[in-house]
């Protein structure tokens, strides 16, 4: 079997080039990642191929890494913004479509060719698929070849350079963010209180259901000079110190129960030891603290557990997942015990395991090749919304049996980072090699209409989601990438924040998007 050295070396030498052009700053402005895609224009014009093979695994792993980063989040964020997401993705879709009627209605367009400049204005396959099954007629295709290069082009500046139009930094949106997904979760915090209640005197923790009362934990008592880790059992006496842990409501209930706080500090006996434990054990995932019970069994305290930045008041029905971290009080002889109970392994969490990536894929190709039919409408998820909804359901999952579907937060970047150059400079080079002859055959009319219709919804949008509906920018982005089934989009908007904001977002309007235009397609093949 012949290699073609060339193509492998047209490769990196575009993913080099793209990386450099990237890094260059115009008034705070870089393109980063996205760089590539345009250095694989120029070489597509210039005849320079990447085969086809690396756009779809490219496409394949960005998709899924995405998809198994947003799960856990995905489903909370549709309860809480899914109407407002799906608002906006049918206002964007609409108006896109409005666009295409005016324009073969109003300016004489041939109707096939502009639905055909509306899929590849949104860069959407399935919609040029659903276009030439419902037509039966070529000539969409031309439409959607000579739309899709400011397709992938004109999202791709249009998310980058929005935060600035706007005059939104990054970071506050960030914090805005943060705030938003952790409103449910209030910052924990520990305080010390003494027992002056006679109420409490002689009582023991458990008869007192400090925890159910309060909300809060307490994990260390000081009876005179001397420190206990909390457990059931424990007395409280009169003149106590006790050291609670939780929400600064759960601690005033606290406060009232047993007696005022004191900035008397509770010093660590020899025997006495607090830590942050990582969990990695695969036994422990996905089980609920109250199945764990260490509290029982080695008279340990958990205070709280901390995931993805925010911090936990833990509760008997709170499940782990991999890579939280849970800060346990116990002696020093037993927490060598707790630790391996939580695994503690830094290595297992910075290993990737290939065969859940490899397992979650094939599950994905096998979705997104089912089909509906209803009537004369078929439907399908495609390769992309199969693997996307897939790696939803399965990081919202986390764990079936001995497999661990998440992946730690290096590992998912290294696949996402290496999917999408794959990705962007396969369709950069697809998309340049018949740019120039394209537009000197058609004319720049057909190209500055699917300018309109790439634009001016997304402006609409813009305007609605950000003055009427007050959305973070960042959720906004991914709207806006979601809803016009832009994966360049989206890999512009994830670099320019850590958090999963946009992916959450994208992820949510993605496959409504995909199904509305495909309605939208074939409502306008009937007009």
């Amino acid at each position: 079997m012949d290699i073609d050295y060339n193509s492998y070396s047209a490769l990196f030498l575009i993913i080099a080039l793209g990386f450099i052009l990237g890094r260059i700053k115009i008034k705070g402005i870089s393109l980063d990642v996205s760089a590539v895609i345009f250095v694989a224009l120029v070489f597509g014009h210039y005849g320079i191929f990447i085969p086809q093979d690396f756009q779809n695994l490219g496409l394949v792993l960005f998709i899924f890494t995405i998809g198994i980063q947003a799960g856990p989040g995905f489903f909370d964020s549709f309860k809480k913004h899914g109407r407002e997401l799906a608002i906006l993705a049918t206002i964007l879709i609409l108006s896109s479509g409005i666009i295409t009627f005016c324009i073969y209605y109003f300016f004489g367009a041939d109707k096939n060719l502009s639905i055909g400049l509306l899929t590849g204005s949104l860069t959407s396959t399935p919609g040029l698929a659903a276009v030439i099954d419902v037509t039966g007629s070529p000539i969409a295709s031309i439409g959607y070849g000579i739309a899709y290069p400011f397709g992938v082009i004109g999202v791709i500046l249009f998310v980058s350079f929005l935060p600035k139009i706007l005059g939104t930094k990054i970071t506050v949106a960030e914090e805005e963010y943060k705030k938003e997904i952790s409103g449910g979760f209030p910052e924990i915090v520990s305080k010390n209180f003494i027992v002056e209640n006679e109420n409490v005197f002689g009582k023991s923790i458990q008869e007192l259901r400090i925890r159910f009362m309060t909300k809060a934990v307490v994990s260390r008592v000081m009876h005179a000079d001397t420190t206990v880790t909390a457990s059931g059992d424990t007395i409280l006496n009169k003149n106590d110190i006790i050291k609670a842990v939780g929400s600064q409501e759960a601690l005033k209930r606290v406060g009232l129960l047993v007696g005022k706080e004191t900035n008397q500090e509770i010093p660590l006996s020899m025997n006495y030891d607090v830590r942050s434990i990582l969990v990695t054990n695969k036994e422990v995932i996905n089980k609920t603290l109250g199945q764990i019970n260490i509290l029982q069994t080695y008279n340990a305290t958990i205070t709280r557990i901390r995931r993805a930045g925010i911090d936990f008041s833990p509760n008997s029905t709170l499940k782990l997942r991999m890579g939280d971290k849970v800060v346990v009080a116990c002696n020093k002889e037993n927490m060598k015990q707790v630790s391996h109970i939580f695994g503690d392994d830094n290595k297992k969490l910075s290993d990737t395991d290939f065969l859940p990536i490899a397992i979650g894929i094939i599950i994905g190709i096998i979705v997104g090749k089912i089909s509906l039919s209803f009537n004369s409408f078929t439907f399908s998820l495609g390769l992309t919304g199969g693997i996307l909804l897939t790696a939803l359901i399965l990081g919202r999952i986390g764990k079936t049996g001995s497999i661990i579907w998440t992946m730690s937060g290096a590992g998912n970047q290294l696949l996402r980072q290496l999917g999408l150059l794959f990705f962007l400079a396969s369709v950069g080079t697809s998309a340049g090699a018949n740019l120039i002859d394209t537009f000197q055959e058609y004319g720049m009319e057909l190209f500055v209409y699917s300018i309109f219709i790439t634009l001016i919804p997304m402006i609409l949008t813009t305007v609605i989601g950000r003055i009427f509906m007050k959305m973070n920018i960042l959720t906004l982005l991914g709207t806006l990438t979601g809803s016009m089934t832009s994966t360049p989009g989206l890999a512009a908007v994830d670099n320019l924040s850590d958090t999963d904001a946009a992916a959450v977002a994208y992820a949510t309007v993605y496959p409504i998007a995909m199904v509305l235009l495909i309605v939208a397609v074939q409502v306008l093949s009937l007009l």
